[in-house]
């Protein structure tokens, strides 16, 4: 009878190798999975043997191979791509397939890039006796700090299943508020676009041909016309500022925010712009919040999870506040004191942090204000679009209006100088 040289996991995830005889392959399986093993690789122990002498002399490039699997790869996974991998391997976990059997279908089936590399290095340290958490902590640019803790989080509570997909939930959420965002904003992105291109069009190419025709004529000119003729010339003689002068401000922006003091004045500024900034009050709100319930119901311990949050809010005014709310909690106070006095949310989360407390249902209360944050968010957003559109309807009308009359003011003159 041949014998099968197979290598399996076991109920708990842990690699198994060993030989069975069984009459075929396919009997083989059986027996294994009826010993409550999940085959991962199987072979008929003398063909094995054979097909490793065949293949002795391309060792190297097999070698070369496995290493350009899992190779170097620039920036790192989208939301977008974490947040399906993370719905799939709670939708795993749920079956009840070993953790090691998931990450290698979920391996197997995720196009190269860096999530891909990251889950070889994952599943290579899981083989090695590490725990997931342990083997994510050592991919930031795929799993950060909230991701790693929750895993661990659920590793140690003996529900990583129910964790995952708590986990998913949060950043299908996320992604959801951020999709609406972004959809809402792309009609004003266009138009301001296509707007800018016309004017810029008209700028370079028409009132040089204008121009020309005045000083043929000996035209004298208004203060309006000139002014345009003036703006026209810069644009034709200094165009390239036009992308460089934005850019160069992103990028002295970014320079000021390396500064922790910098980074505070911006925000600050920045939640004080009129709509905008409440969108990014809000938002800022709903976000930490879901990602405290979220860390709280996991099992993290509050003082971790007011870290994390602090690390993922993204802005410096609600990072000093969850520095001020942590040294607080760490005193013996409880949460909703120092989020009062920190002054970044309305009395209403307060209010409602204050009940969740004395209720026991904190993280209840957490979802409850990043929903309500949520639609205030999608909200504001729509009311903002909805002033965006007549508001360049006016500026783009008052544009082609100075041109038109810049224009026609010596025009009408040389005209009536003609008759």
């Amino acid at each position: 009878m041949p014998t099968y040289q197979y290598e399996a996991m076991d109920p708990r995830g842990l690699e198994v190798k060993d030989v069975i005889e069984a009459a075929s392959e396919a009997e083989a399986q059986t027996k294994i999975r009826e010993q409550g093993y999940f085959v991962t690789q199987i072979s008929e122990k003398g063909r094995k043997k054979k097909d490793k002498d065949k293949t002795k002399g391309d060792a190297k490039p097999v070698a070369r191979a496995k290493r350009k699997r899992g190779g170097f790869s620039f920036g790192g996974v989208k939301a977008k791509h974490l947040t399906t991998f993370t719905r799939q391997l709670s939708t795993l976990q749920d079956a009840g397939l070993p953790i090691l059997r998931s990450l290698r279908i979920l391996e197997g089936q995720s196009k190269p890039g860096p999530l891909k590399n990251a889950l070889i290095g994952v599943i290579e340290d899981v083989e090695s006796g590490n725990t997931l958490s342990e083997a994510m902590a050592k991919a930031p640019k795929a799993f950060d700090n909230l991701y790693v803790n929750m895993v661990k989080a659920g590793e140690a509570g003996g529900a990583l299943e129910v964790i995952l997909q708590r986990l998913a939930e949060f950043k299908e959420k996320a992604q959801s508020l951020k999709r609406k965002v972004q959809g809402a904003m792309v009609y004003p992105v266009a138009v301001i676009t296509v707007a800018t291109g016309i004017v810029g069009f008209i700028m370079y190419w028409i009132i040089p041909k204008f121009k020309d025709i005045f000083n043929d004529f000996g035209v004298e000119l208004p203060a309006i016309t000139e002014w345009l003729i003036f703006a026209s010339d810069w644009v034709v003689n200094y165009w390239y500022l036009i992308p460089a002068i934005p850019i160069s401000l992103v990028l002295l922006l970014k320079i000021i925010r390396k500064n922790r003091t910098g980074a505070y004045v911006i925000d600050r500024i920045a939640l004080k712009i009129p709509i905008m900034g409440q969108i990014i009050s809000k938002s800022t709100v709903a976000r930490t919040s879901r990602t405290l319930g979220t860390l709280i119901s996991s099992g993290v311990p509050i003082l971790e999870a007011l870290t994390i949050a602090r690390d993922t809010a993204g802005n410096e005014v609600f990072r000093k506040a969850f520095e001020h709310i942590h040294s607080a909690i760490r005193e013996g106070e409880s949460m909703a004191v120092p989020l009062k006095e920190t002054r970044i949310v309305d009395d209403m989360v307060v209010n409602m942090v204050d009940v969740g407390e004395e209720t026991g249902a904190l993280d209840n209360m957490l979802y409850k204000v990043a929903d309500v944050y949520d639609e205030e968010v999608s909200m504001l957003v729509e009311s903002l679009v909805n002033l965006l559109e007549p508001l360049m309807v006016v500026v783009l009308g008052l544009i082609v209006g100075f041109i038109v009359i810049a224009l026609f003011m010596p025009l009408v003159k040389l005209l009536n100088e003609l008759a």
